[in-house]
C-alpha cells in the first residue's frame, strides 16, 4: 500500500477503514445466510431427485411399452421467474403446464393415460431439478464471492488500513519531536550566545 505521510491520508485511511469495519459483520451475516440457503436448496434438491427416482420406477414399469407411446404430450408452458435470496437473482418454476393433443382414447390402450401422467411427473421434477441445480451454483458462488470480500476486509485492507495509520501517526509523531527537540537546542543555543 502506497500512501504519503500526512494528516490528510490518515483522514482518507481512517475513512476507507470506518467502512470496511461497517460492512464487515453485514458481509458475514450475509455469508452465513447464503450458507444456510444453499443447504436448504440442497436439501430440496435432494428430496427432488428422491421423488425422481421413485417417478423413474414407475417409468421402467412400461419400459417395453414406450415404443408404442404415441406422440401426443407436449410441454405446453413452463413458468419461471427471477427470485432474490440475500440478493441474489436465481430462478424459480412457478408452474410446468402440459398440453395432450385431442385424440380418441378408443385407438390406444388403457395404460396410455398412465403414461402421459408418469412422463409429466418426469419431465416437470427434470425441470425443477434443473432449476434447484442451477440456484444451488448460484448461490455458492456468491457465498464463495461474499467470503473472499470477508477474508479480503478482515485479513488484509483492515489490518494494512489500520498498520498504515499507525506508521503515519509514529512518522508525523517523530517528525514532530524531532522538530521541537530542534527548536529546544537552537534556542538553547541562541540563549548561550546571548550569556556569551
Amino acid at each position: 500500500m502506497k500512501f504519503h505521510y500526512n494528516k490528510t491520508t490518515i483522514q482518507q485511511f481512517r475513512r476507507q477503514l470506518t467502512i470496511r469495519e461497517r460492512a464487515l459483520p453485514i458481509l458475514k451475516n450475509k455469508e452465513t445466510v447464503l450458507r444456510q440457503e444453499e443447504k436448504r436448496i440442497a436439501k430440496e434438491l435432494e428430496s427432488l431427485l428422491e421423488e425422481r427416482e421413485v417417478v423413474e420406477k414407475k417409468l421402467q414399469v412400461f419400459q417395453s411399452l414406450w415404443g408404442e407411446f404415441p406422440s401426443i404430450l407436449t410441454l405446453n408452458k413452463l413458468d419461471v421467474h427471477q427470485k432474490k435470496i440475500v440478493g441474489v437473482k436465481v430462478p424459480e418454476v412457478n408452474k410446468v403446464s402440459f398440453h395432450v393433443a385431442d385424440v380418441s382414447w378408443w385407438n390406444y390402450p388403457a395404460w396410455v393415460p398412465l403414461g402421459i401422467n408418469i412422463l409429466q411427473q418426469v419431465i416437470a421434477l427434470d425441470i425443477r431439478i434443473r432449476v434447484k441445480s442451477q440456484q444451488i451454483e448460484l448461490v455458492n458462488v456468491a457465498r464463495k464471492k461474499t467470503t473472499q470480500k470477508v477474508n479480503l476486509y478482515e485479513k488484509v485492507q483492515i489490518p494494512a488500513y489500520e498498520d498504515a495509520i499507525l506508521k503515519i501517526k509514529r512518522f508525523l509523531e517523530d517528525k514532530e519531536n524531532i522538530s521541537k527537540a530542534a527548536q529546544k537546542i537552537v534556542k538553547k543555543r541562541k540563549g548561550e550566545g546571548v550569556a556569551v
